[in-house]
C-alpha cells in the first residue's frame, strides 16, 4: 500500500479549523451524516481516518444507541478525538490501521471521509476499500466524502471553492492549497470511483452531496 498519510503536529493540532475553512458546509454535511443511518439503523458502525472525530460525535449525540468503532493511524489525532469523546461508553478508538483490524468482527455501516484522496490508484485506493468491505456484513451501508472529479471539473470546481472561502485566508495561502490540492493530491474521476468500488464489492455508489470539488456518495455491501 502507499504510504500511510499521517497528521502531525501543528496539521493534527489545527485540523478542525482547517476542515471548518476549507470545505464549504462541511458542518452542514455532519448535521446530515446521522440521519443516512436512520432507516437502516444499524448497531455497529465503523469510522474509517476517523480523525479527531468530528463524524464519530456526531453519530453518538442523536438518540440512537449505535456502537462506533473509529480508526485512525495518527497518534495525535486519536487523542483528539479520546478527549472530544470522552464519556461515551459506546465509542472504540484504535490508533491503527483498517489491516489491523479484526476480520472476524463484522459491522453493518461505515464511513470514508476525506481518506482516499491521500492513496495512489495504483492498487492502494482499491486495497482500503476491499479491507472495508471485508469487515461488513452483506448490506451494510457505506458512506464517503471525498475530492472527486477528472482534470476539468477538479480545476473548474476549484475557481468555485475560491469564492466560497472564508475572509480571513489570505491570497498567498490560498493559492498554495488550491495548487496542492490540484497537482498532489490523488483525486481520481466519479466513473473510476464508481469502478473501484464495484470491483472492492460494493454496489454503483450514488452521488448524494457536492460542494465545489468535495463529494459525498452512498453504496451497500454486495
Amino acid at each position: 500500500m502507499s504510504k500511510v498519510e499521517l497528521f502531525e503536529n501543528e496539521r493534527a493540532s489545527g485540523y478542525d479549523q482547517f476542515v471548518e475553512a476549507w470545505i464549504p458546509n462541511y458542518r452542514y454535511f455532519l448535521d446530515f451524516l446521522p440521519k443516512l443511518f436512520w432507516d437502516s439503523d444499524p448497531s455497529e458502525i465503523l469510522v474509517v481516518g476517523c480523525g479527531t472525530g468530528n463524524e464519530i460525535q456526531q453519530l453518538v449525540a442523536k438518540e440512537k444507541k449505535w456502537n462506533v468503532t473509529g480508526i485512525d493511524p495518527s497518534p495525535e489525532m486519536i487523542q483528539q478525538a479520546r478527549q472530544k469523546l470522552e464519556g461515551y461508553t459506546n465509542v472504540r478508538l484504535i490508533e491503527a490501521l483498517v489491516s489491523d483490524l479484526e476480520v472476524d468482527r463484522k459491522y453493518d455501516a461505515a464511513t470514508l471521509l476525506l481518506v482516499l484522496h491521500f492513496l495512489e490508484d495504483n492498487g492502494s485506493k482499491l486495497e482500503l476499500l476491499k479491507q472495508i468491505g471485508d469487515r461488513l456484513i452483506s448490506g451494510a451501508l457505506f458512506v464517503m466524502l471525498d475530492i472527486t472529479g477528472d482534470e476539468r471539473m477538479i480545476r473548474e470546481n476549484l475557481k468555485i471553492l475560491r469564492l466560497l472561502l472564508p475572509d480571513d485566508i489570505t491570497e498567498e495561502q490560498i493559492d498554495h492549497r488550491l495548487n496542492r490540492i490540484q497537482k498532489e493530491l490523488l483525486h481520481v474521476p466519479e466513473d473510476r470511483l464508481a469502478a473501484l468500488c464495484v470491483e472492492a464489492g460494493f454496489e454503483a455508489p450514488v452521488r448524494f452531496f457536492q460542494s465545489a470539488i468535495y463529494m459525498g456518495w452512498m453504496t451497500r455491501k454486495k
